[in-house]
């Protein structure tokens, strides 16, 4: 595990989801993927997934029990990022306070950094 400062806080309710979804999925152990990748109107998109296993070069952060994946050329993207999971009437899903986004798109699934 990487000793230095995260680039990525999960929120307890984002842990909580996780842990919820590695439980119903059968996936103990699975770790989040966190990074971004391209597309969307403003030119960038996040990319969270859970995957079994990190890549050889990812740096691994945990939170409780919970293992994040960021591939170190995306942590200038996503650094200080805080994942939090808001389950209410209107939505239910991830949100992500990242400060490094300069720009967001109309529909707010894409921005720039």
């Amino acid at each position: 595990m990487d000793t230095e400062t995260p680039p990525v806080t999960l929120a307890p309710s984002a842990i909580a989801f996780i842990k919820k979804l590695q439980t119903e999925n059968d996936m103990p152990g699975f770790g989040l993927r966190f990074g971004v990748q391209g597309g969307g109107c403003s030119g960038y998109s996040y990319l969270l997934e859970l995957e079994e296993a990190p890549q050889e070069d990812d740096e691994i952060y945990a939170f409780e029990d919970v293992r994040v994946f960021v591939n170190p050329l995306h942590r200038g993207y996503v650094n200080g990022s805080v994942i939090t999971y808001e389950d209410t009437l209107m939505q239910a899903g991830f949100q992500i306070d990242n400060p490094n986004i300069k720009r967001k798109c109309g529909c707010g699934t894409s921005f720039d950094v």
